[in-house]
């Protein structure tokens, strides 16, 4: 039977942690962060990371568990997430995903594993020198004749996702494109919430967040 799961997604500012507390609050839940920066530790202003008191008691997952300087992906968000989804689910709670950043979510409720890569560090060291050396197009261009699929998907000035996609068919002979192709449908029974706002008003929440960030000390 698959796990029940509520996704709610949206733009910036658009109101999604707010609403996601009302409805843990009505619906015996508890919320898991998918939003990249909320994951790091002392960046509560920047990240707008709701207060204690915001919270209204409702437990919070992935918040603050990383250092600035800690290295984390995509693969290492999936596994502690969906650690979370269970462990949720097991206590009788519904758990929400809630954030901005997509490829979290997708990473998660995707039935798509990350390859095993081993030892990418030296390769990723040495593909971030030919970088810092002028040799981006170089790097893009492999990238082109190893996997066309996700150089189409992946900006040439975007190193992360190049190296990521260098590294996963250096070391498994696969591109990562052929990892995304084998996604099927989802094993949990998802609810998927899109929160939007028109463009003026969600401008207007915008401005009045960046107001509240400085008022707080942001700079």
């Amino acid at each position: 039977m698959s796990l029940p799961l509520v996704v709610i997604a949206g733009p910036t500012a658009v109101g999604k942690s707010d609403i996601a507390v009302e409805l843990a609050l009505r619906f015996n839940g508890e919320i898991i962060s998918a939003d990249s920066v909320q994951l790091y530790k002392y960046f509560n202003i920047g990240a707008a990371k709701l207060t204690n008191e915001e919270q209204k008691g409702i437990p919070h997952h992935l918040f603050d568990i990383l250092e600035p300087d800690q290295p984390f992906s995509v693969a290492d968000y999936q596994k502690l997430a969906r650690k979370k989804i269970q462990e949720i689910n097991e206590r009788g709670k519904l758990p929400f995903l809630v954030g901005g950043t997509g490829l979290y979510i997708q990473a998660v409720i995707d039935p798509f594993e990350f390859p095993e890569t081993t030892g990418h560090e030296e390769i990723r060291k040495k593909l971030r020198e030919i970088w810092s050396q002028g040799g981006k197009e170089e790097l893009y261009q492999r990238l082109q004749k190893i996997d066309p699929d996700a150089a189409q998907r992946i900006h040439p000035n975007d190193f992360r996702r190049i190296s990521r996609a260098l590294e996963v068919y250096y070391l498994t002979g696969k591109t990562i494109s052929s990892y995304i192709s084998k996604r099927k449908k989802s094993f949990y029974n998802l609810a998927m919430v899109g929160l939007t706002r028109k463009r003026t008003e969600l401008y207007h929440r915008i401005e009045a967040r960046v107001d509240k960030m400085f008022a707080g000390g942001l700079v």
